[in-house]
């Protein structure tokens, strides 16, 4: 009995292993610099989109540059997943605090953590720079560029999209309109697709 016991956990810790290390290939992420706005993809179907903030400092890879890197990316990690909206981060561990939307004077990095791996050469530092998906509480300037490299959502929009998406899921940034990247997006599909997600109907597809 205790030989089968110990089979049995030793096969469920074997397949919680596999599981927890395989990527998710079903999700993509493309986000469009020029429009600010990002769009989840689920087996290439829309599932929402949401609007961002880019770097004010513009694109590009260069340490030092408080730029953010184009091209192809993945989720390198996830950070937060029990974390309040508005917790704060520093060197991506929680500080205790919780910062409200648009405090006066408050920028730090809050709620969840996407923490980004370039895949390109125009890309390779994008990791070692700790390039992130992350929210902000500056929810005033998502839409326009205002970051120092990282990709800004609103808390309630990063934990929708941190829900959903998976270690190795990939990420585009584009200098382009997402409807060059992404065909099949309309502005009824999208409305329809957001909607759907926060009520966590999308996510069951």
């Amino acid at each position: 009995m205790l030989r089968c016991f110990r089979s049995v956990f030793g096969l469920t810790v074997l397949v919680l292993a596999v599981s927890c290390a395989t990527p998710d290939t079903r999700h993509r992420v493309v986000i469009s610099v020029p429009e600010q706005q990002m769009v989840l993809l689920d087996e290439g179907v829309v599932m929402a989109t949401f609007p961002v903030s880019t770097s004010k400092f513009g694109l590009g890879d260069f340490p030092g540059s408080n730029r953010t890197p184009l091209g192809e990316l993945e989720i390198a990690q996830k950070i937060g997943g029990s974390a309040p909206s508005g917790a704060v981060f520093k060197d991506r561990r929680r500080t205790g605090e919780i910062v409200a939307a648009d405090s006066p004077g408050r920028d730090p990095i809050v709620t969840r953590i996407l923490w980004l791996r370039g895949l390109e050469g125009q890309n390779a530092r994008a990791h070692a720079r700790t390039i992130y998906i992350h929210g902000t509480p500056e929810e005033r300037n998502i839409g326009i560029p205002s970051s120092y490299g990282c990709v800004r959502m609103r808390s309630s929009d990063v934990i929708r999209l941190y829900d959903v998406v998976g270690r190795g899921a990939r990420v585009s940034i584009v200098d382009a309109p997402l409807a060059a990247v992404v065909p099949a997006l309309s502005p009824e599909v999208a409305r329809v697709a957001s909607a759907e997600l926060s009520t966590g109907e999308a996510v069951m597809r």
